[in-house]
């Protein structure tokens, strides 16, 4: 493996990567000791996942650091043209540095059903640009299907336009979801697949090819480089959920609040953890309500504080505070 370069002290402005790469990797393993003695030594946190499909990832550090955790990684004949893409953040919205091995860069539960060459994913997929998606919408119209390949709660703040939401919760449940005949009316319309930076949909998009979908496409560089691009003046709607400290982030100043608080119905995109500590689900809550104990919560029955008499403070509570959390896991 390439060598790491030394470790930088500088202290200046800070960025997170989003990257991956499907090619063969004959020993994963040794990837996997490369990658974690470079991010230690650089002083990034994030998580990678790496198979003998590629690697996954998402790393913060200061500018500097992801700089050199970009030229070092293309060293790697394998990585040599990886696309990196951009944001504002830091290594202090990861918890930690996790990198490890795994038998899929991004788990659908079908290892075996996918090939990989130095091209990427075999099989799958049209690619099409930002711009080529336009056009296609432009030349095709309404016929042309966005199909989301992330799970409800990220599309619940953000999609394409009249897209076609899953009913599933992990990349696990795709699967049953294409088995089960809901999408067979799609099967001879043109679907566009999108998901985060691209690289579910090197795989949904194979999926769907392998089970009679006729004309497969997948957004190039997944909805952050269409962002990027178009900003909120295309097809994208709202906010991009995205799994670390910083939750979601816009592409302007004028994005549109899709979601909707579970308790008052206001507009907001934020998750917030459930106030119960043995649930902490994530759900949809307002500042407002969640500055309220009495609705800082998921909403199920178990969950729900009782009202209280003003002036009064229930057991364990502080008058005027709440003990909600703000946490996400950190995937990619």
């Amino acid at each position: 493996m390439p060598a790491g370069p030394p470790t930088l002290t500088r202290v200046t402005e800070s960025r997170i990567l989003l990257y991956y790469r499907f090619t063969p990797l004959s020993d994963p393993g040794a990837v996997m000791l490369w990658q974690r003695t470079l991010c230690e030594s650089l002083g990034l946190r994030g998580r990678i996942i790496i198979s003998r499909h590629g690697i996954n990832g998402t790393v913060g550090g200061t500018l500097d650091a992801v700089k050199a955790y970009i030229r070092s990684t293309r060293t790697y004949p394998a990585f040599h043209d990886i696309d990196f893409k951009w944001s504002a953040g830091s290594a202090g919205d990861f918890p930690r540095l996790s990198v490890k091995v795994r038998d899929e860069i991004v788990t659908f539960g079908v290892p075996d059903s996918i090939e990989v060459d130095e091209h990427g994913v075999v099989g799958g997929g049209v690619h099409l640009s930002p711009a080529q998606v336009n056009d296609l919408v432009a030349e095709r119209g309404d016929e042309v299907v966005f199909f989301d390949g992330r799970n409800a709660m990220e599309a619940a703040i953000g999609k394409f336009r009249g897209a076609v939401v899953p009913d599933v919760d992990t990349t696990r449940d795709f699967l049953g979801e294409l088995d089960s005949g809901k999408y067979d009316d799609l099967r001879d319309r043109p679907v566009v697949t999108y998901c985060t930076g691209g690289v579910r949909c090197e795989v949904l998009s194979k999926l769907m090819v392998d089970r009679g979908f006729r004309e497969v496409y997948q957004l190039d560089g997944g909805i952050v480089r269409y962002g990027e691009q178009f900003g909120d003046h295309g097809l994208w709607e709202g906010s991009l959920y995205v799994f670390d400290r910083r939750m979601h982030v816009e592409f302007s100043g004028d994005a549109a609040e899709l979601g909707h608080c579970i308790h008052c119905g206001t507009a907001t995109n934020t998750y917030r953890n459930c106030i119960n500590d043995s649930c902490r689900d994530m759900v949809l809550i307002c500042d407002n309500c969640a500055a309220q104990p009495a609705t800082s919560h998921c909403g199920r029955p178990g969950c729900r504080i009782p009202a209280v008499e003003p002036g009064t403070v229930p057991d364990g509570d502080t008058a005027g505070t709440s003990t909600g959390r703000v946490s996400g896991s950190v995937s990619v």
